[in-house]
Formats: C-alpha cells, sequence, structure tokens
C-alpha cells in the first residue's frame, strides 16, 4: 500500500530565496527539468538540503546530484555558464555514493573566482521531473530550513 508524504528540501546555503521561475536561465525558469528554488547572495557554502546519497558529480564540478531517501532526484547547480570554468571555481567535499545528511557540508564555491569570470554565482535547487511548493518565494533564509515540500509516495 502507497501513503502520499510531505517532504522537504531545506536551504542548502544562507542567502536569498528566489523562485526557479526566475532564474535567469530559461532552462530552469521554464521547470524544463523540473521545480525548484534557487539561492542569491550566499558565501559559497552548499550543504545537503536532504537524506540520501550521492548520486553523481558533474566532471567540471558545477553540478551534483543527489537520490533521496525515497527515491527523488535533487540537482544543485551551482551558477550560471560556470560550465566553462571545467572546474576552477568548486571544491567538491564528497564522492559518488555517499551518504548524506541534511546540512552535511557538500561543496564549497569561490565566489571571488566566480565575480572575476563575470559568472552568476546563483545555486539552483532542482526536483528533476517533479515539482512541489516554495515556502518563502523572496526574502533571506539559513541553510538548513525547510523551504520547499513536495509529494513523494511511499
Amino acid at each position: 500500500m502507497f501513503f502520499s508524504k510531505k517532504n522537504w528540501l531545506q536551504a542548502p546555503a544562507s542567502g536569498n530565496v528566489l523562485p526557479i521561475e526566475e532564474v535567469g536561465d530559461a532552462v530552469f525558469s521554464s521547470k524544463m527539468m523540473g521545480g525548484g528554488f534557487a539561492i542569491t547572495e550566499h558565501d559559497g557554502q552548499v550543504f545537503a538540503p536532504v537524506s540520501g546519497i550521492v548520486q553523481d558529480i558533474f566532471p567540471t564540478k558545477h553540478a551534483i546530484s543527489l537520490k533521496t531517501d525515497h527515491g527523488a532526484i535533487v540537482l544543485l547547480h551551482m551558477g550560471l555558464e560556470t560550465v566553462e570554468m571545467k572546474g576552477a571555481p568548486f571544491t567538491i567535499l564528497v564522492e559518488k555514493g555517499q551518504r548524506i545528511q541534511p546540512s552535511d557540508l557538500l561543496a564549497q564555491m569561490d565566489i571571488a573566482a566566480l565575480e572575476e569570470a563575470d559568472k552568476d554565482s546563483v545555486l539552483i535547487v532542482v526536483l528533476v521531473e517533479s515539482d512541489g511548493t516554495l515556502k518563502n518565494e523572496k526574502g533571506h533564509v539559513h541553510f538548513g530550513e525547510k523551504l520547499f515540500h513536495y509529494k513523494s509516495f511511499v
């Protein structure tokens, strides 16, 4: 028997929350990949928004995908147009297959290097091929704060 359960994505950084529809990239803002949110004006520390496993780390280090304990896929995308930087401004602190808990430090973004390269440091969180509801559509949030809820069937 399956039951609907409300799950939360936590803020992966402290900063200003932005609805995904307002991200400056059509792939994200159109929700082509899924629903979610973004964090701007953060310090570059990227924490786990859920419990689960690191499913993949992109070779250019600009994105990490996580598989939650109930099977949802979450993409953390660091910056816009950052793939061409070939990983230089990112330090990944986890490995593929590693078990993670909310608020574990996953990565660090060098905000100064991104600014110097004229790249947007927005941190985008996507619930891949799914959607949910953003608790706070604007304003400052602290990492670990419950921010985006969605349903899963367990």
